[in-house]
């Protein structure tokens, strides 16, 4: 399978590149730093130069020429700014997903945080709340197009290692969990094609990862009428 990643220097998306390659897929992870394509050759995948901030859509979808999936992983960062919240955690993640849609890709996973749809309100930290409104105005615009979407809300981000077991569900009280586990779960939604049209939020928890999948078919199934697309 070959699969695009863009942020794909990002900590959750080197975790999905090693993964991937692991187990023989091709991936390739888009990267605005050109000294950090070494980073992901040595670990077996591909990199491609491409600032999603200055950069068009053409673009994009030649780089996502082929692909089987996306996976929208970038982010402004810490540090950044409001401005930056929106020119890459909303307007990258439409442009990538837009450019899916050009170049006939049509699985698409995109990272978005929880609360993501919800008022920040007035006590949230002014950047903080910029990227909540980011990330929800992303997923709307993902929804909207033609596309096999998936969104994924992680939880607070840790870096411990890979527990292999998560809570996942369209809603989960809110907790922690590791970006290794983020990206194992993104491996098995991108191997379950049916869970296209959901929304799900995920922490740590007590169920393996696969067993976590499974279990949304018995407890969402009827709630998400898109689960499954022709």
């Amino acid at each position: 399978m070959r699969v695009v990643i863009a942020g794909g220097h990002g900590q959750i998306a080197m975790h999905l590149l090693r993964s991937l390659v692991g187990r023989g897929d091709a991936p390739v992870g888009l990267v605005r730093n050109p000294d950090h394509v070494g980073d992901l050759e040595r670990i077996g995948a591909q990199a491609q130069v491409l600032d999603l901030e200055q950069t068009d859509e053409a673009l994009v979808a030649d780089a996502l020429a082929g692909a089987d999936a996306a996976v929208f992983a970038a982010g402004a960062g810490p540090g950044s700014g409001a401005a930056r919240k929106d020119t890459m955690d909303r307007a990258g993640a439409e442009l990538f997903a837009s450019a899916a849609v050009r170049a006939g890709v049509r699985r698409h996973v995109l990272i978005s945080a929880m609360r993501a749809t919800r008022d920040p309100g007035p006590d949230v930290e002014e950047v903080f709340a910029a990227y909540l409104r980011a990330k929800g105005a992303a997923e709307e615009a993902v929804q909207a197009m033609d596309l096999d979407w998936t969104i994924l809300r992680p939880g607070m981000l840790t870096n411990n290692e890979a527990g292999g077991l998560v809570e996942l569900a369209p809603a989960v009280a809110r907790g922690e969990v590791s970006r290794a586990d983020v990206a194992a779960v993104i491996v098995a939604l991108l191997d379950t094609p049916a869970t296209a049209g959901m929304v799900l939020e995920v922490v740590g928890g007590q169920q393996p990862i696969k067993d976590a999948v499974a279990e949304l078919f018995d407890t969402t199934r009827i709630e998400h009428p898109r689960s499954k697309r022709g």
